[in-house]
């Protein structure tokens, strides 16, 4: 374990921040939630604990959920898991413009992230002990951002504008490099098509393996149908994970 490398994981997640700080969004974005900020605290932790070391494989997500990061500030953040497995549990206090409808309650949020509870759930079937896990694994967002309607609904990044979006992948491509170069993996799973394809066009040039595993959120009817073993089997299959 290194501090040194948590150290530089932790100042390339505060260039990420300020980045995205400095980027605008037009309608009908109206709420932007940027966890790196007001769930800094649940953020470091996590680094600090977590990214102390080189990696295997480094898991992506697309962006917070409204009930895992945007609450905890863990990618894929599920309350109880963050807190019970990963070992993140900290004061989380909202940011300013809070959408009625998006209420940032942090550790006492009483909804499950249903991605999060899958994704982390089949972590800590596979390694009981968190330490185990993250010895060779990092699960890392592209985008660090919640995108809300003035209806309370979730915007995801690939549903913005081209012009805004050109900038915004300038700023996370450029994080993810960082973070593959402090931590050095041999793998980058995409989990979803979205984030496998943001991870080729940023890390075109570096000698490591880029593939995908299947997204478990509940709205994809395939990760409905046991989305851990389909998972599973997709890492099998690209040797990413083996079978003994």
């Amino acid at each position: 374990m290194s501090a040194e490398i948590a150290q530089q994981a932790i100042a390339a997640a505060e260039r990420l921040a300020d980045g995205v700080d400095a980027l605008h969004f037009a309608a009908p974005t109206t709420h932007i939630y940027n966890p790196l900020r007001y769930a800094w605290t649940g953020h470091r932790s996590y680094l600090e604990q977590h990214a102390a070391s080189r990696k295997k494989v480094i898991f992506m997500g697309m962006n917070p959920g409204p009930f895992g990061m945007a609450q905890t500030g863990v990618p894929f953040g599920e309350v109880a898991l963050v807190r019970d497995w990963v070992g993140v549990e900290e004061t989380i206090l909202p940011p300013e413009n809070v959408h009625p409808k998006r209420p940032i309650e942090g550790f006492a949020c009483q909804r499950s992230e249903v991605s999060g509870r899958r994704l982390w759930g089949l972590f800590a079937e596979k390694y009981p002990v968190a330490e185990d896990f993250f010895a060779e694994h990092f699960v890392a967002n592209y985008c660090p951002l919640v995108f809300m309607e003035a209806s309370g609904k979730n915007r995801t990044p690939d549903k913005l504008p081209v012009a805004e979006l050109a900038d915004l992948y300038a700023v996370c491509d450029q994080h993810l490099r960082d973070l593959v170069d402090v931590l050095q993996p041999e793998w980058v799973i995409g989990v979803g098509a979205f984030a496998e394809s943001r991870a080729k066009e940023a890390l075109l040039g570096y000698e490591l393996n880029v593939g995908r595993v299947l997204h478990p959120s509940p709205a994809s009817p395939a990760a409905n149908r046991g989305w851990a073993a389909q998972a599973e089997k997709q890492l099998l299959s690209m040797g990413v994970w083996s079978s003994k």
